[in-house]
């Protein structure tokens, strides 16, 4: 493994350097692996590592080259890891969510076209006062997701939408038995709409602030 690790950071340093560019196919094996001082076996360990996070695009009878190192590609990786998260962890999720996702609702303020405002209170307002649990969740998924893309910041972007699986489960549980939970769910949607349409970044910010640590505390006290 530690002829594996020289190999894989060769090879990045080469992509920090600028020695190879995003879209650039890297040389030949031969000629790459004698460049570097690598064994093609050892190569070949660092070239599987690197497509497996993206860095690396491997295409059969082409070659391989550097992906578009886009920041949404490579945290597609993080998405991977957090699939495997335990259920003692779910607070821990929640609790980076929180840190992120008030700071993003925040740089949304004053970026969001009226069209796409309208539009987000258009999906709100079709979920009705008493939507079933399943399209709730995959309202309240998308509802955050279009406005932490409008922050303008595809790294914070592709952060949170890694990090909202684990916590999918944990809004579920909360839907399900605790009694107040869709309509809470409802009203911090509408106050957090209604801050960024009045373009007021800090109550935005302090409305998902609480929408989050209202699953939060309500998943402390359950376990």
């Amino acid at each position: 493994m530690a002829v594996t690790d020289e190999a894989i950071e060769k090879i990045k340093g080469m992509i920090v350097s600028g020695a190879l560019r995003p879209g650039d196919r890297l040389p030949r094996e031969s000629e790459l692996a004698a460049e570097l001082g690598l064994s093609r076996n050892s190569l070949r360990e660092a070239v599987r590592a690197l497509s497996l996070i993206r860095i690396l695009d491997v295409r059969q009878g082409d070659g391989t080259y550097v992906t578009s190192l886009d920041p949404q590609l490579l945290l597609e990786a993080m998405s991977f890891v957090v699939d495997f998260h335990r259920d003692d962890t779910v607070l821990e999720f929640l609790a980076v969510r929180r840190i992120l996702e008030p700071a993003a609702t925040g740089m949304a303020a004053g970026r969001l076209p009226a069209a796409e405002l309208d539009s987000l209170q258009a999906a709100l307002d079709a979920l009705g006062p008493e939507p079933a649990l399943e399209d709730l969740i995959a309202g309240d998924l998308e509802f955050h997701r279009r406005i932490v893309a409008a922050a303008g910041n595809s790294v914070l972007c592709s952060l949170l939408d890694g990090l909202s699986g684990p916590t999918t489960r944990a809004r579920i549980w909360r839907g399900l038995t605790q009694k107040d939970a869709v309509a809470r769910t409802l009203a911090e949607h509408r106050a957090i709409l209604g801050a960024l349409r009045d373009g007021d970044a800090e109550a935005a910010r302090a409305w998902a602030t609480v929408h989050v640590a209202s699953v939060e505390q309500w998943l402390r006290a359950s376990l």
